[in-house]
């Protein structure tokens, strides 16, 4: 136990004490961090036990952020550990998404992003029980909820599952105790959405009486930060939400509107009308749009998306979603800065023949929201293991000059991991047919078959798994397919099944960049191979393209900060799925002839000691034979 650093456990390694000491040093000289540390060092304990230590000595507040719930409650388990070793008081507050912390009936079955007006209208008009018993008209906390604040306090640090249960037994709002939770808390377990979306950060840090310049940020999985930025400032409309739309404008009797949003439908086909087949994406100048909208309308556009919140309104009164709501939602996006961002449509067919487009306003550059974050904390630490390399994160968020760059040796002995590349076969476009699939299969069959347990093999995408599928012949283990789609419950279901199979073997096949390659830990005996097929570098779409174009501009790389790098890491990603824990053993292979290219073999972990080898079957029973 090491009171300095708030580290509760017996043991500790020497690579997860430089992690402590850095973490430590980084914090005192109000400096940021970007951590490369490989799965199994203890990055969640190595960060919060120096930060919780150096917030308790100068009055300040850590933020944990992680995209997972999982991970969420390894956060709680860690500072309930902390507190129990060292007896020091201190409170935490967990949050997750606050549709999920909602105890509405039917609320599930809403979309995320019609909640918040959803939620806000009830609160306004004093509709919600929850709500009202958790908060006076004013916005002070009831004395019922007051006493509940307290009672949590004495239990915790208490995950937010448990949180949503106390208060519902209550009828209290849980994310509304969580947030008097969090005005008295020294750890806040967050979602990225709190911090990272600057609308929903102003509202939280607010509520939850915090200020950035006294926060130590922390972030988990930060590989997943860019594309998550982006994903903040980009908006779509596509030819379903605009026909639901329609549709709820006749049901409810707006004729007008209902007229109106049959001529922007009319313009949008009429836009997409030089797209076909062979050309299915185009750019679309902002006012190129605008004005079309606005001659066929007859009115101004802001005065048009005034009317359609009103109307959105007045739906919301009735029922939870409105999509006149989501059209006035883009229709405001739409209007935004052309600099760091690119407009698209896309036009298609669905099954039925019926023409199908997609407009897209989304953002190039992560930094817009990520910079400003950074330079308002006291200190930005983001980890995962994959941040490699570091330099494209240090560069694609905006980090000051200034920052710490670090990365860790794995704990893992090389002895208990096999990794190999196999540079037989490719998944490349142009090399892609019926004996290339077959041997693909043939060559994932034959290594899997040596496997004494369950396996996962992940491909580029869902339909070029099925192709390959299709060509499995020999195989001795059962199948899982992972399909799109699926929720949570699904999810939890086949990985249980899967998992069944520990002792006699199975195979899950899946796609990279899909929930079963980032999502899930398998430790232990439930997974004791994962191959990768292919590298999953998709046709540069015209978003890609500008990707790459905008950040050849900004930092001349844009080919490996655009495309190949992301591609890699979701491999890495994938393949991380096998050894979760130290003493975990198991068989990582990367199956295309490109990994064995020198500018994706450079992307590996160093300590991986990859192989390049044409005997993986040699190897992989050489392996199993050594006990």
């Amino acid at each position: 136990m090491n009171p300095q650093y708030l580290f509760p456990y017996e043991n500790i390694r020497d690579e997860q004490n430089k992690l402590i000491e850095d973490i430590s040093k980084s914090l005192q000289e109000k400096k940021h961090m970007l951590i490369n540390a490989p799965t199994g060092l203890g990055k969640t304990i190595s960060s919060l036990g120096p930060a919780l230590k150096f917030a308790i000595d100068n009055d300040l507040t850590v933020f944990f952020l992680t995209p997972k719930h999982s991970q969420h409650k390894i956060a709680i388990e860690t500072l309930r550990d902390i507190k129990e070793k060292f007896n020091i008081q201190f409170n935490v507050a967990d949050f997750i998404g606050k549709k999920n912390m909602c105890s509405q009936p039917g609320i599930d079955k809403m979309h995320s992003s019609n909640f918040p007006e959803f939620c806000s209208k009830l609160v306004q008009d004093r509709k919600c029980r929850f709500y009202n018993n958790t908060k006076k008209g004013e916005g002070v906390e009831t004395f019922e909820a007051g006493v509940i604040v307290d009672e949590l306090i004495q239990l915790g640090p208490i995950h937010t599952q448990d949180v949503l249960k106390y208060s519902k037994e209550k009828e209290m709002c849980a994310y509304e105790v969580a947030a008097l939770l969090a005005k008295k808390a020294r750890v806040i377990v967050a979602d990225y959405h709190h911090l990272l979306n600057p609308n929903i950060r102003e509202r939280f840090m607010k509520r939850c009486d915090k200020h950035l310049g006294e926060s130590i940020i922390i972030i988990d999985e930060g590989h997943n930060l860019p594309d998550r930025a982006r994903d903040i400032l980009s908006v779509s409309l596509n030819s379903f939400v605009l026909n639901a739309s329609i549709r709820e404008a006749d049901k409810y009797e707006y004729e007008e509107t209902k007229k109106n949003l049959e001529k922007i439908k009319d313009v949008i086909i009429d836009l997409s009308s030089e797209l076909n087949y062979n050309i299915k994406e185009t750019t679309l100048p902002k006012n190129k749009l605008i004005e079309a909208i606005e001659q066929v309308i007859s009115i101004d556009i802001n005065e048009f998306v005034a009317d359609l919140d009103f109307i959105s309104d007045e739906i919301r009164e009735e029922k939870e979603l409105s999509f006149i709501g989501s059209i006035a939602k883009f229709l405001k996006k739409w209007q935004g800065d052309d600099f760091g961002y690119v407009r698209v449509l896309k036009k298609d067919r669905s099954f039925d023949g019926e023409t199908k487009f997609e407009i897209n306003y989304n953002c190039l550059d992560p930094a817009f929201i990520t910079k400003p974050l950074i330079e308002e904390s006291y200190s930005t630490i983001i980890m995962s293991g994959t941040l490699n390399p570091s330099d494209m994160y240090f560069d694609l968020l905006g980090f000051p000059a200034n920052t710490f760059v670090k990365s860790y040796n794995s704990p893992f002995k090389n002895e208990n991991r096999l990794t190999m590349v196999i540079p037989e076969t490719t998944t490349k476009y142009s090399d892609r047919n019926p004996e290339q699939f077959k041997r693909i299969a043939q060559i994932c069959v034959d290594i899997t078959n040596e496997v004494p347990g369950n396996c996962a093999i992940f491909f580029p995408s869902y339909s070029l798994r099925n192709d390959i599928y299709n060509c499995f012949v020999n195989s001795k283990k059962t199948i899982f397919m992972e399909e799109q789609g699926l929720n949570k419950e699904e999810k939890n279901d086949l990985l249980e099944r899967f998992k069944n199979y520990k002792d006699t073997g199975a195979i899950l096949l899946g796609a990279v960049g899909g929930s079963f390659a980032e999502g899930i830990d398998l430790p232990g005996d439930y997974l004791k191979c994962v191959i990768v097929v292919g590298v999953p570098l998709g046709m540069p779409d015209m978003e890609t393209k500008y990707l790459i174009e905008y950040y050849d501009k900004k930092f001349g790389k844009g080919w490996d900060y655009g495309y190949s790098m992301p591609a890699m890491t979701k491999c890495i990603q994938g393949a991380g799925r096998c050894i979760r824990s130290e003493t975990d053993k198991g068989v990582m292979v990367f199956l295309d002839k490109r990994f064995s290219w020198s500018n994706y073999h450079k992307m590996f972990p160093k300590d991986w000691d990859l192989k390049v080898s044409m005997l993986y079957l040699d190897r992989v029973k050489e392996f199993y034979s050594i006990k």
